[in-house]
């Protein structure tokens, strides 16, 4: 079995150096300054490559041990052109003019080893953590010691539970299939709770608790500001408030690329420690990434082909005249390719260095599948073609999970999911604020508004904050803390197909009665707007959810007229009462409508998919767990209710599985 096992690791690293040595006489039949005596001397050079980087990376790990993400990308990016000119230089029979053409042979190998696996139809992440695996079955398991199992836990931002009944039965996500028609895994809904948000979602996966998150970004009274959960300084902020010191990672876990960090010891890409002393994290976790020849320069050549695609794909959009649909220019197309391709790779490098270090739980966000929804749609070619590539993350991570040092089970779940359709400006041919200044009288001088999409550019703002020092890139009206006399007359934002609108000038939540006094034009005004369903406000008898021809007391469950909330379920009222009872509550929630027919609802932002409200499947998120770890449901419900709930079941399974010492 052993001599089988080694037979097969030769001949797996053998092939492993064809494709390098293809691409290395492709540079030389290129650049003037590099010549090989005989063709076979490229496989030499991809060998000598191998051993080259396996000889510096653990003294490059070493150094960056010391220092942080900024100065292992510096190390890691001499470190590539080192490798090559030495493997150049090495090998007799090679004549290399100098550095510039090893830095030239750098990102000709990688461009033609991208292009190669593209051709060939090969889209996994196997290429960034092959030596890992190769190192780990050298090595062998040991036995855990009494560690228990370790859990990885993958975040598919804004998957649907429809979305993967799909993807399972029609057999394109092969590895989430495998699992679910193995019986390995079982795949379960959970109810994502108003606001169906990732901040929201996260803080309560991660900490157990989302109180006080109202929406996506929200407006303090108190504070006399803008909260936006994706800027590094708001996110830490909520999470001093929620942490208890017991998040779910808090036992030796990790937490990657998320928002929040768990109380995690370790974090990489964490907007709430971006800026802060933790950094991006342990210096040396991102060596192999930034380091190994071929991995960095092979990601930043297929983030530029995503870019491409995305021109592609959004125009062949509008040629087929496929609706609904948004506009898919400027810098989404940059934002696509870094997030969908560059964060990918990152973070599938991360999440392997930590198993391989027999990490006890891992916690990993992948935004791929979320993002192109926003723009493309739920359903739409491009995106399940994103959800796709992250079922091959999944496949990935198992054969890293086959080579670590302890055994490995797998939870995938989603945060939120996600629902489509057209958004309020193309309904009613303006803005949200637009739309309430009328019906209030506000000036356009005294108004705050922020309905643009600023949730893609969090995972990249927490990098480059980092890298470069404080960063915000994305949409950003400004959110800093105003005198009394400064402050708005008027705050809208929006939220997915939740609007909210504060009143800032005017202390406490303003009940309907005043409000009535004060803007008498705005609930009916607009009510009557098109794409909007009904409003939830402030009243004397608790908040109220306010439709064109009926009431419905939340407090009370009391109905007058028709129940504006009948479309949307069962749950709407107890997910409303509960967001309106949140100390930083907007005077006025603005719910947009929902299509009996096509189960569309509409943004509030230019995005053909949100999240955020009710309506269509964004309050229908994904729970895929190993099958012999049973879900505990609260009485009377059919499904785990809220991030809250979730987070409660997934620390008994850690707990139950070693992974945890303590259910606190």
């Amino acid at each position: 079995m052993g001599l089988r096992a080694g037979g097969r690791d030769v001949r797996d690293a053998v092939l492993g150096l064809v494709p390098t040595a293809v691409a290395l006489l492709v540079a030389a039949a290129v650049l003037d300054g590099l010549a090989f005596s005989s063709s076979w001397l490229a496989l030499l050079i991809a060998t000598v490559l191998g051993l080259v980087d396996a000889v510096v990376l653990p003294v490059l790990r070493v150094l960056a041990g010391r220092v942080g993400a900024v100065i292992s990308l510096l190390l890691g990016i001499a470190a590539q052109v080192a490798v090559v000119e030495a493997a150049l230089v090495v090998v007799p029979g090679v004549t290399v003019s100098g550095w510039g053409t090893a830095a030239w042979t750098l990102l000709i190998v990688s461009v033609v080893l991208a292009v190669t696996r593209w051709l060939a139809g090969v889209n996994d992440s196997s290429y960034l953590v092959a030596d890992l695996i190769h190192r780990g079955r050298v090595r062998r398991r040991s036995p855990a010691g009494g560690g228990g199992e370790g859990v990885v836990i993958v975040q598919i931002d804004g998957l649907p539970f429809p979305v993967l009944e799909v993807g399972t039965a029609a057999g394109t996500l092969p590895t989430l299939s495998r699992w679910i028609r193995s019986g390995s895994h079982d795949a379960a809904r959970w109810w994502a709770r108003v606001p169906s948000t990732t901040p929201a979602g996260q803080a309560g996966l991660l900490h157990g608790t989302n109180d006080g998150i109202p929406a996506f970004r929200w407006y303090d009274k108190e504070a006399g500001r803008l909260f936006v959960a994706n800027r590094p300084a708001d996110a830490a902020a909520v999470e001093a408030r929620l942490s208890d010191g017991r998040g779910l990672l808090a036992e030796g876990g990790v937490s990657i690329s998320n928002m929040f960090s768990g109380d995690a010891p370790t974090a990489h890409v964490v907007m709430s420690r971006a800026g802060s002393s933790f950094g991006l994290g342990p210096g040396k976790a991102y060596v192999r990434f930034f380091a190994s020849p071929f991995v960095l320069v092979r990601a930043l050549v297929r983030t530029i082909g995503e870019m491409v695609k995305e021109l592609y794909q959004g125009r062949q959009q509008r040629l087929r005249g496929i609706e609904p649909r948004v506009s898919r220019h400027g810098s989404y197309v940059a934002l696509r390719g870094l997030t969908n391709v560059l964060l990918r790779d990152l973070n599938v490098a991360l999440v392997a260095e930590h198993m391989m270090a027999a990490a006890p739980v891992i916690f990993v966000d992948f935004v791929d599948y979320d993002e192109i929804a926003h723009h493309a749609g739920v359903l739409r070619p491009e995106s399940l073609a994103a959800l796709a590539g992250l079922d091959g993350v999944l496949a990935t991570l198992e054969q890293v999970a086959d080579a670590a040092p302890r055994p490995y089970r797998f939870v995938v779940l989603s945060d939120h999911g996600q629902s489509q359709g057209a958004t309020f400006r193309q309904l009613s041919g303006r803005a949200l604020e637009d739309a309430v200044r009328e019906h209030t009288g506000a000036g356009k001088a005294s108004t705050l508004a922020d309905t643009r999409d600023a949730e893609a550019w969090g995972p990249l703002n927490a990098m480059l904050t980092e890298l470069l020092g404080k960063s915000k890139l994305g949409p950003n009206p400004g959110h800093g803390a105003a005198p009394d006399g400064d402050r708005p007359e008027l705050v809208v934002v929006g939220s997915g197909n939740l609007g909210l609108v504060w009143f800032p000038r005017r202390t406490g939540r303003v009940p309907i009665e005043e409000l009535g006094r004060l803007f008498p034009g705005l609930i009916p005004g607009l009510l009557g707007e098109p794409g909007i369903g009904f409003l939830v406000v402030d009243s004397a008898r608790g908040p109220l959810a306010v439709g064109r021809e009926g009431v419905h007391v939340l407090e009370e469950g009391l109905i007058e007229g028709t129940d504006p909330l009948a479309p949307f379920g069962p749950r709407a009222a107890r997910d409303l009462a509960r967001v309106a009872a949140m100390d930083n509550a907007p005077d006025v929630y603005v719910h947009s409508t929902l299509d009996e027919r096509t189960r569309e609802v509409h943004a509030f932002e230019e995005l053909v998919g949100c999240h955020g409200g009710l309506g269509g499947w964004q309050n229908e998120a994904v729970l895929v767990h190993p099958a012999d770890w049973p879900l505990e449901l609260e009485p009377g419900e059919t499904m785990l209710y809220g991030a809250d709930a979730v987070h409660r079941q997934l620390v008994r399974w850690l707990a139950d599985c070693g992974a945890r010492k303590s259910l606190r």
